[in-house]
Formats: C-alpha cells, structure tokens, sequence
C-alpha cells in the first residue's frame, strides 16, 4: 500500500507538472489537433483541380463532347485554350498548366470514318507523380467516350474484344485519405509522448530538482513508473482522440475491433515511452532531450511507411524497419479501420512492439539508477 500511494503522489506529482507548465500544455493540446487536421486535409495523393490547357485544331462537336467529359470529372480544372502550337511550350514552362491537351484537325472526321485517332496529352514531368495520376485519370475518361461513340452507332466495331475489370478492396474509392487519416493518431501520438518522456528526466536535472527526487522516498523504478504513466495516459487520449475524429470527421470506416485498436495503441505507446524516459536518462538538459527525442522521431516517421511504401526500400532498410515501432503500429492502425483486423490478426505487429518495450524499459531504469548514483 505503502509502494501504491508513493506511485500514486508521483503520478500526480507529473500530472501536475505539465498541466500547470503552459510549454508543455501547449505540447499535449494545440500542436496534436493543428497537425491532425494538416495532415488530414493536405496530405493526399487524390488530385483536384488539375490545371490543364486545351489546343483543339479541330474544333468540331465530337471534340467539345470529350472535352466536356473531361471537365465534367471534378479533377481538372481548365487554364486556358491555346491558338498555336508554340503555346504549349510556353504554358507547360511557366506553370500556367499541369497538361495540355491536343486534339488534331482531324479528329471528327477520323472517328466518323473509322480510322485510328490519337490524342496527344503533354504532361509536366517536374511533377511525376501528378503527371502519372492525371493521365491515368484521362485514360479511364478515353475509354468512357470511347464505349459511348460506339453506343450511339458514331463509330462501327463489335466492342472490345477485352475488357478490364478493376475492384479495389479496402479502400473501394482508392481514396488517399483513408490510407492517411488511419494511421494518423498512431504517428501524431509518437510525437507527443516523445515529446513529454524525453524532457521528464531532463527536467529534473535542469531545475535542480533531480537531488531532491533522489532523497525522496522512492526507488529508482517507482520513479521511472511515475514518469511513464502521464505519458501512455496523453498518448491514449490523443491516439483515441484522433481515432473518434477519423471516423466521425473524415468518416473513416472502422471496420475492426475496439479491442484490438486499444492494445495496439497501449503496446505501442509503452514502447514509445521506454525510448523516450532512455532519452531523458541519457539527457543531462531539456535541449539534450529535445535533440534526442527529434533524433528519433525523424528516421521513425519517415521510413514508418506512413507516405511511402516500406516495399520500395532496400531489403536491408526494410529489415532494419523491423525494429521500427512507428511502421509496426500504422500497418496495425490501417488494418484495423479498412481490413477489419482482430487481435489475432495484428498480433504480428504486437509482439515486435511488446519485445521493444520489454528492452528499452528496463535499459531506462538501468541508465536511471547508473546515472543517480
């Protein structure tokens, strides 16, 4: 009982402590909600707005009756109608247009008669992956007009002989955002609870109030048990936060088990926790700590595979990302929103993460008690 009210006074004592700091209240409340909303809206592969130009030679119905189709999806948004050539160049330089888009002089009265009719789309590679979107978008609009000229006779042919079937599982409107805003509340919450472990130690060093916790009477792990449970407590309540806002907000689907997405969160956060209070042991001021934890948290979030694929990685990356917990607890996130994962079925990332948390808390302690000495 004795052990329980000391932890008990500590943990309140941390509470306290960053609640009444105004830095570290901002931490926790302002910084999580800005970037939960930035990453949300702006982090998306799904193009809007695409400018694009027109340089139509032909000028004819069938040729306003695609580019109607065009405008009519929502994704482009036209820039301009050229009258010569020598604008396209001009256009794609100065940025004026994503795309331009020919039509040649002939183009009725190829279609009219039978014969092949080419299309030329001159994109700007600076922007590749624009690019490579944009036209794909155009060749799925091509494919449309084409099956509606041969439904209303415009063009002769039996059809396609082979017609492509795409289905997309998971994600049905191959929508950036689900792939973005699932895994969010397990990125943002890294940043929080790194934040907040890697400055407690430090802290205490930095306002000269280590000594006193030294003479008080706890132990170097009730200390460090103190100092973990306000961090996993904000970092539960920002991740779960941000799971709510997902799919309230953003309208996510939560396909999986409330079960599954709570230890999921709860290993990874303890793992988040061990690395950061094994910063702040090694920390002697708060900028050492604040260094450290951004020495981690670059690295992690960024081969996390969180915007690009882990599988584009060299091997050896890919095999060192195993001892990644930040990639570990997206690919958990996504599976339990669009897959509908159980606990059984994330088990592969939980067990890396309960072998994390079981090296680096034991490591802070053993630092702690080494460095108090």
């Amino acid at each position: 009982m004795k052990t329980l009210r000391r932890l008990t006074a500590l943990i309140l004592k941390e509470l306290l402590t960053i609640m009444k700091d105004p830095k570290s209240r901002f931490v926790v409340i302002a910084p999580p909600i800005i970037q939960f909303f930035i990453f949300s809206y702006a982090a998306t592969f799904d193009l809007e707005n695409v400018r694009y130009a027109v340089f139509d030679e032909c000028r004819s119905v069938l040729s306003r009756s695609f580019l109607a189709d065009v405008e009519g999806t929502g994704r482009f948004r036209l820039a301009a109608h050229l009258e010569n050539a020598g604008q396209v160049e001009e256009t794609i330089d100065d940025e004026k247009a994503r795309l331009v888009i020919h039509i040649g002089s002939q183009f009725e009265e190829n279609l009219r008669s039978g014969r092949s009719v080419e299309i030329q789309i001159i994109a700007d590679g600076r922007s590749p992956n624009v690019a490579m979107i944009a036209i794909g978008y155009l060749g799925t609009i091509v494919e449309n007009f084409n099956k509606a000229l041969l439904e209303q006779g415009i063009t002769q042919g039996s059809g396609p002989g082979l017609a492509l079937v795409e289905r997309a599982w998971f994600n049905e409107n191959l929508s950036s955002r689900w792939f973005m805003v699932s895994a969010l509340g397990g990125v943002i919450s890294t940043v929080v609870v790194m934040i907040l472990t890697s400055l407690s130690v430090a802290r205490e060093r930095e306002f000269g109030t280590f000594d006193q916790l030294l003479v008080a009477p706890f132990s170097p792990v009730e200390i460090l048990v103190g100092k973990s449970i306000p961090g996993i407590l904000f970092g539960m309540l920002d991740a779960l936060i941000f799971a709510g806002g997902a799919v309230l907000w953003f309208h996510i689907p939560f396909r999986g088990t409330i079960s599954a997405l709570m230890v999921s969160l709860l290993c990874f956060i303890i793992t988040i926790v061990g690395v950061g209070l094994l910063v702040s042991s090694l920390s002697t001021t708060m900028q050492q700590g604040l260094l450290g934890a951004f020495l981690f948290l670059m690295p992690a979030i960024t081969l996390s595979g969180l915007a690009t694929p882990v599988e584009n990685m060299p091997m050896w990356l890919q095999q060192a990302d195993m001892l990644n917990p930040v990639c570990h607890i997206i690919t958990a996130l996504r599976r339990i929103f669009l897959e509908g994962a159980d606990l059984t079925m994330i088990w592969p990332q939980i067990w890396p993460l309960l072998i994390m948390a079981s090296i680096t808390l034991p490591l802070a302690a053993w630092l702690f008690r080494r460095r108090s000495v």
